[in-house]
Parts: structure tokens; sequence; C-alpha cells
């Protein structure tokens, strides 16, 4: 699925925001100001949102094109349904 330089990428990109939710528990805990804490909140999701839209290219670029090439309409449709379900469950 994807190559270790890629793995990489995405393992830098969580482990930062794993760092960025630790840094607004502690901003919640010393009673930082709430349009603060909201503004680091926001970069988290930023950056989570990011590392999905990537896994998301990624399935895309590889499984869904694999389904549509081997001709097989079961596969072909079973993998665009699976793609609608994550589209509809990204957009919430």
């Amino acid at each position: 699925m994807f190559l270790d330089d890629e793995k990489k990428k995405l393992n830098n990109r969580l482990r930062r925001v794993i760092g960025q939710v630790e840094a607004v528990g502690r901003m919640i805990e010393d009673e930082e100001y709430c349009v603060d804490v909201l503004m680091q909140l926001s970069a988290a999701m930023g950056a989570l949102n990011k590392v999905g839209q990537i896994v998301l290219e990624e399935h895309i670029r590889s499984c869904v094109s694999d389904a549509i090439q081997c001709g097989r309409a079961k596969d072909r449709d079973e993998k665009i349904e699976e793609l609608m379900m994550v589209f509809r469950k990204f957009g919430e």
C-alpha cells in the first residue's frame, strides 16, 4: 500500500498531531485562553484531516484503481460502494 518513505512521512505527521493534542490538554489544564485552545484544536484537526486525505488518495490510486482495472463488475461495484461510504463518513 504505502512505500516506506510515505509511511515515514505519515507517521511523522501523526506524531505532530499527537503533540498538538497533548498541547491542548496542557492548555486546558493551565486554563489558557479558550480561543487559543480552539486554535490549537483546529490545527490538530486540520493535520489529522490531511493524513486522512493522503490515505484516501492512496486507497483510490491502489485498491480502487485495481478493482476497476480487473474488469470484474462485482469487485468494481464493491470498491465503488466502499469509496462512497468513506466519502459519506469523511464528510461528516
